[in-house]
């Protein structure tokens, strides 16, 4: 038989528990179809020997942001500005660039990504030097959390944040300073408003997007991502979102699978035969009803993405306790209660299995009281139904999701290069919570990992060290050195 690839002479780590190490493989169309012995008498067209080089199964990214990280490749890079002098001379340089186009491109957005406040001092720029820098064209910048925006006058004006009356949208922030003016921070689900003023973006903009992406997906050995989050809210980037995934595939320009997951807010009421959706005849979905697990090996759909809560590092995560430093801030949720309970439900007995965004503990107890309830009263769907993040968590928590079957994706990315900021907001009392590993996986949870890309980069090999090591970029072992797993277990 002859088969694509056959790489020989290397240590592979399979994974798989009736053969755990191999020295060959056999590649066909895509997949493994043999180790060692299994390949007597087979020849391929490409034959590699490694001189004992490890190999092991490409990576799963099981929470990323693939679009909004490959639109943010052509963004101005503020994550290494060290200063905000630094950042607002980033910020100047792109504005000349602007200026010098034909006509001087008066509707060009200036768009950065990768703002970190702890890179100034926790400080966030003034928007007066940012109105000065950028004068009438609209600025948005992200922070690297993704829960908030940077944004100056001319975009709070095409927002109507300026407006006389102007509130608040439910889950989010224009934030004000004392005397009621904007400082340019827009939190949660108010970036919805700068948002909406770029959506929908163009398939064709999506698949170039796709395609610079997945590229270096490809290049850091990650085969498969679960997209957190398309086609609505905040986080997604069009309606026909989908579109551009198949098109990407078709084009070539799709170089890892992609699991997707609708954001809630792209489902709409649906209404069937009394005796569906468990006995109600009504739920919520896509058209057609489509659900979880629809499409082939290269696009799918997966859960539904529910944003409960904000971030940790903008201290809008929902906790029962107070921030260090931030009294009488517990953060908040992005709807009310009742509300998530209603929709969800409605999602869940309609055929979708739920991924819930939770980062604080408060957030938490929601999330797990609303899936054991669906649980309970419609059994499960397709897949497993997931708990984001799960970044601050209760022992009790701990046990709880073990014993409900619940999955989470906690990012042991986030611990070399926001770990000390996360410290700081918790405190010492708090710390051991923070995006547990040992406790989890000797509890019986099934964590799954993921980067949260761009919040942190896709570095995989560093993310499998902080799973080990459990070590901040300022020296500390976050939540102690037990929390850290084994080599082949971070695998």
């Amino acid at each position: 038989m002859k088969l694509d690839l056959i790489l020989r002479d290397a240590d592979i780590i399979t994974l798989d528990p009736e053969r755990h190490r191999a020295h060959s493989v056999g590649v066909l169309h895509g997949r493994i179809v043999g180790f060692d012995e299994e390949l007597d008498g087979c020849t391929a067209a490409r034959n590699i020997r490694l001189d004992g080089a490890t190999v092991v199964p490409g990576f799963i990214d099981a929470h990323c942001h693939t679009t909004w990280w490959g639109l943010g490749l052509d963004a101005v890079d503020l994550s290494k500005a060290r200063g905000l002098e630094e950042l607002y001379g980033l910020l100047e340089a792109e504005v000349r660039r602007l200026d010098a186009l034909p006509g001087g491109a008066p509707d060009i957005w200036v768009n950065g990504t990768g703002f970190n406040h702890k890179h100034h001092g926790g400080a966030f720029p003034d928007i007066r030097r940012l109105d000065a820098i950028t004068g009438d064209r609209p600025l948005y910048l992200r922070h690297t959390s993704g829960h908030s925006s940077i944004t100056n006058t001319a975009t709070l004006r095409l927002a109507g944040a300026l407006e006389p009356g102007f509130e608040n949208p439910v889950g989010g922030a224009v934030v004000r300073d004392a005397a009621g003016n904007p400082t340019g921070l827009v939190e949660e689900s108010a970036q919805a408003l700068i948002q909406n003023l770029l959506l929908p973006y163009p398939v064709e903009r999506i698949v170039d997007a796709l395609d610079a992406a997945t590229t270096r997906y490809a290049a850091e050995g990650i085969t498969s991502f679960t997209e957190a989050g398309i086609g609505g809210g905040w986080i997604g980037h069009s309606p026909v979102e989908v579109q551009a995934y198949l098109a990407a595939k078709r084009a070539g320009k799709l170089h890892a699978r992609a699991q997707l997951m609708p954001a809630l807010d792209a489902l709409r009421p649906l209404e069937a035969n009394a005796c569906d959706m468990h006995g109600t005849g009504s739920g919520r979905g896509l058209d057609l009803g489509a659900v979880a697990g629809f499409g082939d090996e290269w696009v799918s759909l997966g859960p539904i993405k529910v944003f409960m809560d904000g971030s940790l590092l903008g201290a809008t995560a929902a906790v029962t306790e107070d921030y260090c430093g931030h009294q009488h801030n517990t953060g908040y949720l992005l709807d009310t209660p009742e509300a998530y309970r209603e929709r969800i439900d409605a999602a869940y007995r309609a055929g979708w299995p739920i991924a819930l965004h939770a980062i604080g503990d408060a957030a938490i107890d929601l999330a797990i009281e609303i899936i054991t309830s669906c649980q309970d009263r419609y059994g499960h769907n397709a897949l497993p139904n997931r708990i984001e993040h799960f970044g601050i968590a209760r022992p009790d928590q701990v046990a709880a999701v073990a014993a409900a079957g619940i999955c989470v994706t906690p990012q042991a990315s986030f611990i070399g290069p926001l770990g000390d900021q996360f410290a700081a907001l918790m405190g010492p009392d708090r710390e051991g919570w923070l995006y547990r590993g040992r406790s989890l996986v000797d509890s019986g949870v099934r964590p799954a990992g993921s980067s949260d890309l761009p919040v942190a980069d896709n570095n995989v090999r560093r993310a499998l060290q902080s799973s080990v090591d459990r070590r901040t970029e300022g020296g500390r072992l976050l939540g102690g050195a037990a929390e850290g797993l084994t080599p082949e277990e971070a695998l």
